[in-house]
């Protein structure tokens, strides 16, 4: 230990104040491998003892970026085993990404000011382009197979949401629509089906990037929920031949914009009246009513509420426990958010391959979270009716 201190000393007495926190780090770093292997050998190094049971066998260099700037390391080889340090653990699948689409904007001269600030802040200096694509590599093989797995069983209810990130096409910025599907399958546990990068939203993008879930084996879906995008109707229908819920919450949006800025409280509280309702057909009698109190002031509303009908409402034909889930669609929603705030750093991406490499590690994050939660998002009796497979359809036997 009076090494180590005198060691310390050294340091801080030499060392600039640029260079004295990556100084300290390393120090703190290779006393922490010290330590370890102390443990793991069970003898000081050149100690000799009785409880010795492993023996050392040189070092390893190896370069570790931190905030701080590039730390080198030397870690200590084991002659039986091996030792890796618990703090030079790899990273999260959706970090490891956001590093590399960062470092491949940065390599190619076409990232913006704020990417050229993170990579400094980050300290990556130094960064290849065969280190670039060393680590792309290694994402990538993971989404694609998370992207492309086998859909196995029923899934009744699915989301399907996009949201539009800015990148690079032939010299010019463009926007860009991720469309995302999540759905619940007939055990009541969620999963993120699929992943597609499209030019729009018309009826074409929906219907390929349904047709593609089907290919992988999706099906025995009763219902999608979703915004009311263009075409979309047409594309779950043609594909699907399940019924569309559309959601609510955008609904009600689009809706009280011609209610006026006095009069959206109180249209908001009687449309409400409708969803309060515990059957199908006593919402669908409310909502007509409504539309009937409000037709004479708001025409144009009313014709609204009479052609949205049937799209709003869809959801109360499916059982009551699920309802407050599918009226709209909030539970995509919370994933697009999470998606905006983790690109925000990346800003403009250098091509659609570092947007599927990022947006797809997080989806598959998100649903290696989903996948260990020990509650089912639906329950199994509930949801279990709804499958198209008999055998998960049988009733429980009483004990």
């Amino acid at each position: 230990m009076t090494d180590d201190m005198m060691t310390l000393r050294t340091l801080v007495g030499k060392s600039s104040d640029a260079d004295l926190l990556r100084e300290m780090i390393g120090f703190t770093a290779q006393r922490l491998m010290a330590l370890d292997v102390e443990d793991l050998t069970g003898a000081a190094p050149g100690e000799r003892s009785a409880e010795r049971i492993n023996q050392r066998n040189g070092y390893r260099d190896r370069v570790w970026e931190t905030r701080a700037g590039t730390v080198e390391l030397h870690i200590p080889k084991l002659r039986k085993g091996s030792y890796f340090p618990a703090f030079l653990e790899p990273r999260r699948m959706a970090e490891k990404a956001l590093t590399a689409v960062i470092q491949e904007a940065y390599v190619q001269g076409i990232s913006t000011r704020s990417v050229d600030d993170l990579v400094k802040a980050m300290g990556m200096s130094g960064i290849s382009k065969s280190q670039v694509s060393r680590l792309c590599e290694e994402i990538d093989g993971k989404v694609k197979a998370f992207l492309e797995r086998p859909i196995e069983g029923d899934w009744p209810y699915l989301w399907i949401d996009a949201t539009y990130l800015k990148v690079r096409r032939g010299g010019r910025i463009v926007s860009v629509a991720v469309i995302i599907a999540v759905g619940v399958n007939s055990d009541g546990r969620r999963e993120v089906l699929g992943m597609e990068i499209g030019t729009s939203e018309a009826e074409p993008i929906w219907t390929e990037f349904l047709r593609k879930l089907t290919r992988r084996g999706l099906r025995g879906v009763k219902l999608v929920v979703s915004d009311a995008h263009e075409g979309i109707k047409a594309a779950v229908t043609k594909v699907l031949c399940a019924t569309w819920q559309r959601c609510r919450v955008h609904f009600m949006r689009n809706v009280l914009a011609h209610a006026g800025k006095s009069g959206r409280r109180v249209v908001s509280a009687f449309i409400a009246t409708a969803f309060a309702q515990e059957t199908p057909e006593a919402a669908s009698t409310q909502w007509r009513t409504v539309a009937d109190q409000i037709r004479p002031k708001v025409p144009k509303l009313a014709t609204i509420m009479d052609d949205a009908e049937n799209d709003v409402l869809a959801y109360m034909t499916f059982p009551k426990e699920h309802r407050l889930k599918l009226h709209s669609t909030n539970p995509i929603e919370r994933l697009n958010g999470e998606i905006k705030r983790r690109t925000e750093v990346v800003g403009i991406f250098p091509n659609e391959d570092a947007i599927t490499r990022l947006v797809g590690a997080i989806l598959l994050e998100q649903n290696d979270e989903w996948t260990v939660q020990r509650g089912r998002y639906m329950t199994l009796e509930t949801i279990a009716p709804l499958s198209d497979d008999p055998i998960v359809r049988l009733p429980a036997v009483a004990a």
